[in-house]
């Protein structure tokens, strides 16, 4: 996957939505990263998208959350071939397992730091 900033999506005004992408990945990561990339590109351009946050344990297990404005952006996201077909190679190439929550985003809120 592409290179992150450490610091996690901004809040946003709710409500909006969280997709929670929880995965194990299997040996076979052959063209797994590139694609990785190609979808971060592809998301950015879905209106209603608003960031995405990613984790990964020392265990093996990848947390993946982007963030939507609305259900429309989800199913847009969803829905997008490119992304579909990614979809269906991770099934059959990629992942050992995972599960994807959708949920409604009812509160938000954030901190940082001050900077001297």
């Amino acid at each position: 996957m592409s290179d992150h900033p450490v610091a996690p999506v901004a809040a946003h005004e709710p409500p909006y939505y969280a997709v929670v992408f929880t995965s194990v990945y299997t040996e076979e990561d052959k063209g797994y990263a590139e694609t990785a990339e190609r979808m971060e590109e592809l998301v950015r351009d879905v209106p209603g998208y608003l960031g995405m946050d990613h984790a990964h344990t020392p265990g093996g297990l990848s947390i993946t959350v982007g963030y939507f404005r609305d259900l429309a952006a989800v199913e847009a996201w969803r829905s997008d071939p490119e992304h579909r077909t990614a979809q269906k190679q991770g099934r059959a190439q990629w992942y050992e397992a995972y599960t994807l929550h959708v949920a409604r985003v009812e509160r938000s809120n954030a901190f940082r730091r001050p900077r001297d």
